[in-house]
């Protein structure tokens, strides 16, 4: 990506090298906490590590020295900041009124969030509790040695991703989601958890799409990196590859074909309104 001379983002906050001790459990479960358990299942966590420490008392000790910059960090705050432009503009297009930017924590090894704690094993996630997005930078080193995933499109998409639930908060899909869950079977809670990341990822598209026509920001090569991203990253592969076998009742993310179909929709279309995976009758 071209983002050499692009800003840096102002929404970054920086909490790597922080030490966090959890104390008590208990409070109310909302989407966000599901969200986080979900991203934690998978990922081969225990879902239950995050629900038993919602609502809990956090004590963290931080050092005095703030982390230092890396270039890792740095591509993530001038991605964070084209996604910041991309999708003022869009809500400006469309009416939706003023884009209220999320927030954007770096973290290692575990942080508390309004959703529960967040561990670095469960991959980058957002917490529609407190509408940040939570990262470690050691994810990134995973997608290229274990996911097969190198590259900093790659990397940007997986921001974009996130940043794109947030989207879906702004607009009242989280809400609407939240209370189509209650009562539903598992079965359906899942498919519903589908439609949610399906639209994220269509919702990345349109970002991507918005990004290269304002700014000139892809290379030759980069779409190629996140259809590659999209595809490691779905719930057939993913499960394949860990168990050897697939569980579709299971999927919460949506197989790598339906990723890939997602997020080339809403690149080559560059409209939100496209990607609404509610109202689709086949994903």
């Amino acid at each position: 990506m071209r983002l050499n001379n692009s800003r840096k983002s102002r929404n970054i906050e920086d909490r790597r090298g922080q030490r966090m001790n959890i104390g008590g459990r208990g409070g109310k479960i909302g989407l966000g906490t599901i969200v986080l358990a979900l991203v934690a299942m998978y990922f081969g966590v225990d879902p239950s590590i995050v629900l038993q420490n919602v609502g809990g008392p956090v004590v963290t000790e931080t050092r005095t020295q703030p982390p230092a910059a890396t270039p890792e960090s740095e591509f993530v705050s001038k991605v964070l900041a084209d996604t910041e432009d991309a999708w003022a503009g869009i809500f400006q297009q469309k009416g939706w009124g003023a884009y209220q930017e999320p927030r954007l924590v770096l973290f290692n090894g575990a942080t508390p969030t309004a959703c529960g704690t967040g561990q670095s094993a469960m991959g980058p996630f957002y917490c529609p509790a407190d509408r940040k997005v939570y990262l470690d930078l050691g994810f990134f080193q995973q997608m290229a040695q274990e996911l097969n995933s190198p590259g900093d499109f790659a990397q940007a998409y997986v921001v974009a991703h996130e940043v794109a639930h947030h989207v879906q908060n702004l607009l009242g899909v989280m809400e609407q989601v939240d209370q189509l869950r209650r009562g539903a079977s598992t079965t359906a809670a899942n498919q519903l958890s589908v439609r949610v990341e399906l639209q994220a990822d269509c919702f990345s598209g349109v970002w991507a799409n918005h990004s290269d026509s304002q700014r000139n920001t892809l290379e030759p090569g980069d779409i190629e990196e996140g259809l590659n991203a999209a595809s490691a990253i779905g719930d057939d592969a993913l499960q394949k590859r860990s168990q050897g076998y697939v569980v579709p009742d299971s999927f919460t993310h949506g197989t790598s074909a339906q990723r890939v179909r997602w997020f080339k929709r809403g690149f080559d279309s560059g409209d939100p309104a496209q990607c609404d995976t509610f109202g689709a009758s086949s994903l």
